[in-house]
């Protein structure tokens, strides 16, 4: 059998960090098993759908490298299909037309709460013959009555549920459009979808989703319900808790793979590891681990995670991405230092990309101002002395090297007698702006001759003005 996945998003907001776990998990599956993945795009509620979100889903799965064998398929582009199906259920009698108001549903709802009923609908209409002319009307299912649905779940093992708790569906709204249970049936049979992996809150379809297959007498998909993702506080992951689009983990300066390997991790082990390669994730990759119960999202855990990426990770792939933050801050990377160097400089210190790029600007732009804490603390009387002298050892250095910078620093701080901080440190400040740089060789390295030397020149001269 051939394996194909799917991920079916509706573009009615950005793609967030339940469903690009859930895209992961399927993605991971297809291709550990190599078969297909296919991205869906559910955008028949017309009303809330919109381009924008459509566009917000394509971003975040190109920005985390789940890239789709087939698609993006649209469900609106498969309308006249659905009509097919539906007009074949209410032939062959598993569907018939429901003529009960809005008015009438709400006081059926009213009464089965106030007996402490399961909200459902009665089946007024279910034994009706052909439409009624002049009223409107929705389609509902002709859920079966008798028996139960077992649906072998790959994650929590068989549920079994009653038939009579099941309502009939509606499957085509008043102006004829299909409704979400009708259309992803529809889709996954056509498309030949052999695992639906999802999340655990459309258990409720499921059983649905089943008798209507049956119904049209499809292979039944193989069904595997993800666990929620829940907030620190153990309530469901939602704004409130924070970054939960997954483009706001980029805009805050997350690496792709780190985010990935957080999200596998979220309902899924592999012994005690931590840190997965893409690789290893469809290496090891299986449903039986994903764990029943729900994972609560730790943030700090993630940036962990960040900052072993980014130290690990190769300098070229981070840098890649470093270059968005970079022109962010309004900065062209390609007017200053190598952003390859630039991550091997600051990767020990920083978490994120965001921390990167503002920890870089000076390398690309002059500061307007220093710190005033590092100014007032190292900026003291014979502190222009010292920056004098290394201005002149600096501007006789014919190859502007680390090592040699770093041996001019050490031997001056001794020829003054002074401690290696009297010097280092006005100088750091000097060409910074602050007193927290990577090493000062490396700092000068990267800066350059030119940018280092004018740099002293200008705070000998406000220290100099100073006093």
């Amino acid at each position: 059998m051939s394996i194909k996945t799917r991920f079916a998003p509706s573009p009615t907001g950005y793609l967030h960090v339940g469903g690009a776990r859930t895209a992961l998990f399927s993605w991971l599956y297809a291709r550990k098993h190599g078969g297909k993945f296919i991205l869906r795009i559910e955008d028949t509620d017309l009303e809330r759908s919109t381009q924008e979100s459509v566009d917000a889903i394509l971003e975040g799965m190109t920005w985390l490298g789940l890239e789709y064998d087939e698609g993006p398929f649209y469900q609106t582009h498969h309308f006249d299909r659905y009509k097919g199906i539906i007009q074949q259920l209410l032939d062959q009698g598993d569907a018939y037309y429901c003529y009960c108001s809005k008015e009438e549903l709400e006081q059926l709802r009213a009464e089965q709460m106030a007996n402490k009923e399961k909200p459902r609908y009665n089946g007024k209409c279910r034994n009706l013959v052909g439409p009624k002319d002049g009223r409107e009307a929705v389609i509902r299912f002709k859920n079966p009555v008798d028996d139960v649905v077992t649906i072998p779940d790959l994650i929590k093992g068989d549920i079994v549920v009653a038939n009579k708790e099941l309502d009939d569906l509606i499957i085509a709204r008043v102006d004829g459009t299909p409704t979400y249970n009708l259309t992803v049936v529809v889709d996954d049979m056509d498309m030949k979808v052999t695992h639906v992996i999802r999340g655990d809150d459309h258990i409720n379809n499921t059983p649905r989703q089943m008798n209507i297959l049956k119904a049209l007498g499809a292979e039944l998909p193989k069904y595997a319900h993800l666990p929620m993702i829940l907030g620190p506080d153990g309530a469901r992951l939602s704004k409130r808790h924070g970054a939960v689009s997954v483009m706001q983990f980029r805009d805050d300066g997350y690496l792709p793979e780190a985010l990935l390997n957080y999200l596998v991790r979220l309902g899924w082990s592999h012994g005690d590891q931590e840190i997965f390669s893409i690789d290893e994730m469809v290496e090891h990759f299986a449903l039986e681990n994903v764990n029943v119960s729900a994972s609560a999202f730790n943030t700090e855990k993630l940036l962990w995670l960040n900052h072993q990426y980014i130290m690990n990770s190769d300098p070229a792939h981070v840098a890649r991405h470093l270059s968005w933050h970079m022109g962010e801050l309004g900065i062209d990377p390609s007017e200053g230092p190598n952003l390859v160097d630039m991550v091997k400089a600051q990767r020990e210190r920083c978490k994120t990309l965001v921390e990167m790029a503002a920890a870089s600007v000076y390398f690309y732009k002059d500061f307007e101002s220093y710190d005033e804490k590092a100014a007032k603390k190292n900026f003291t009387p014979g502190s222009d002395e010292v920056l004098a002298r290394l201005h002149d050892e600096f501007t006789a250095v014919t190859e502007w090297q680390g090592e040699t910078l770093h041996q001019i620093v050490v031997n001056l701080a001794e020829t003054m007698g002074l401690g290696l901080g009297k010097v280092a440190q006005p100088l750091r400040v000097a060409v910074c702006g602050s007193a927290v740089s990577p090493a000062i060789d490396v700092t000068l390295s990267l800066l350059g001759k030119e940018k280092t030397l004018a740099r002293i020149q200008r705070a000998i001269n406000y220290v100099r003005n100073l006093n």
